[in-house]
């Protein structure tokens, strides 16, 4: 773990930046003796450094470029597969034995606080190193410094419940004492200290009630019950995924609204004179699939008549279900911008700007409709759709660690680069989604991605039949968040 201090760092330091705290001596012979000590190949040590690896390489995307301050001998970021891995230590004698570990790591001697590297990292990690910095807010800021506008600092850290049966413990002798007095710092420092730095997390994952590899025990206490309530309490350490507050977002980017149309005739011609034009300019792709009526059309009048500022295109689904079509029209998409709508206009296309103003903010990265605040129109929703909807709403909450109301409003943007990463990773999940709601949901949540809701007016149908079968398609819906838990939440 890096300390507070480099001493004959190679890299230069921040201009800006303070004078550093000095070193506490004790600290620097602790972790030098951590270094040259062998690796513990058992044990305590050795299955937290297991457990901490294994979440961090589900974390963190695979082409992200990746920076670890306080590398020591390299025993996370050896075993991360990303092909850039940069990591910095205070000590040569880390530097060295990471460099020895996997030469195809670039590991310098530096310091995490006075650290100026000139380059941008998509994943920081700073392993429980804020137990001996001699200053964490100045680490957050020198981590933020270093990030790019769509990347996440990875922060672990012990929980500050169990700083005094450690403390016990390690005057009994069940435990190695420490150098010296760590930094403990519980959920409202932190809370304190992220606003500081203009960063917020997006999860925080808490891990371990037993830190042994006791069959099937294990498993269950460590994936399953340091979940939940109330055992997560007594979990050994946490791991929060940080964003920047308000990332950088370009003002003015061009904007698709793909809009799957089955049997939806009556809606074409409004679906097109409601929506507004949006950014640098706004384009409706129209994917037809496969209608008993005239959708088609239709669909081609409308654009043969149209002299609107909106650009119009359209075409034929080659495949079936709503998630299909969302793929068909987001690959033909030219916009930055992605946005789904349904052609039913159940949700209003006059609410978008809402949704193109959250994105461009840089207050969220992933944003979709929430049904569920307003009254509804008399038959915009029968009653066991929003029961099923209340309850799958309170089970993504808990998978994704974020709060989510609204499984299945159909309104839903993402930045075109995020889905693109999104796709080319889908079979993680497996492809069986015939909504493409999940799809982007879970995906989003595996990208590390800030979801946001926004409160709409749901209406009535005004033309036409929804294609929705609240049994068959609610147990489709319950077998996904079943691989959800296993893939996100229990892992």
């Amino acid at each position: 773990m890096a300390l507070s201090r480099a001493t004959g760092s190679a890299v230069a330091a921040r201009p800006q930046s303070p004078r550093a705290v000095p070193n506490d001596p004790a600290w620097t012979d602790y972790f030098r003796r951590l270094v040259l000590e062998p690796a513990p190949r058992g044990g305590r040590r050795a299955f937290l450094v297991d457990d901490i690896a294994t979440s961090l390489g589900s974390a963190i995307h695979r082409d992200a470029r990746v920076l670890e301050v306080g590398t020591g001998r390299g025993d996370i970021l050896a075993r991360l597969p990303n092909t850039v891995r940069h990591g910095i230590d205070l000590l040569p004698e880390a530097v060295e034995a990471a460099r020895e570990r996997d030469s195809r790591m670039r590991v310098d001697l530096g310091d995490a606080l006075t650290m100026e590297l000139g380059e941008k990292y998509d994943a920081i990690i700073a392993d429980r190193i804020v137990h001996s910095i001699t200053d964490v807010q100045r680490l957050l800021e020198n981590l933020a410094h270093h990030l790019t506008p769509d990347g996440r600092i990875y922060l672990t850290c012990f929980n500050y419940m169990w700083s005094v049966p450690l403390a016990i413990a390690a005057m009994m002798g069940i435990v190695e004492r420490r150098a010296t007095e760590e930094n403990w710092l519980d959920e409202a420092t932190f809370a304190s200290l992220f606003a500081l730095t203009d960063l917020e997390p997006i999860h925080a994952d808490d891990r371990i009630l037993l830190p042994a590899d006791v069959p099937l025990v294990s498993d269950l206490l460590n994936k399953v019950a340091a979940k939940v309530r109330p055992f997560r309490f007594g979990s050994l350490y946490r791991i929060y995924t940080l964003r920047p507050r308000v990332a950088s977002r370009p003002a003015r980017p061009k904007v698709t609204v793909v809009v799957p149309a089955r049997n939806e005739a009556g809606n074409v011609r409004a679906a097109v004179s409601r929506t507004p034009s949006m950014g640098a300019g706004t384009e409706i792709i129209f994917v037809e699939g496969g209608s008993s009526d005239d959708t088609w059309a239709t669909i081609e009048r409308v654009m043969a008549e149209y002299s609107g500022p909106l650009e119009l295109r359209a075409c034929r689904q080659r495949g079936k279900g709503k998630a299909d079509a969302v793929r068909e029209g987001f690959a033909r998409a030219r916009g930055d911008l992605l946005m789904v709508l349904d052609a039913d206009l159940t949700v209003p296309p006059e609410e978008l700007p809402k949704f193109f103003d959250a994105m461009i903010s840089g207050r969220t990265d992933y944003v979709q409709g929430n049904r569920m605040v307003y009254p509804m129109e008399d038959d915009a929703m029968r009653f066991l759709n929003k029961l099923g909807n209340a309850g799958f709403a309170r089970l993504f909450t808990f998978l994704l660690d974020q709060p989510i109301k609204d499984t299945l409003c159909g309104t839903k943007v993402i930045w075109k680069r995020d889905y693109e990463r999104l796709a080319a990773n889908r079979d993680y999940f497996g492809d069986f989604d015939p909504f493409g709601d999940f799809d982007l949901i879970f995906g989003a949540r595996k990208l590390q991605l800030k979801i946001m809701e926004i409160p709409i007016r749901y209406r009535s149908r005004t033309y036409g039949e929804t294609n929705i079968s609240r049994f068959r398609h609610g147990l489709i819906l319950a077998k996904m968040s079943l691989i959800a838990s296993r893939k996100l939440k229990f892992v």
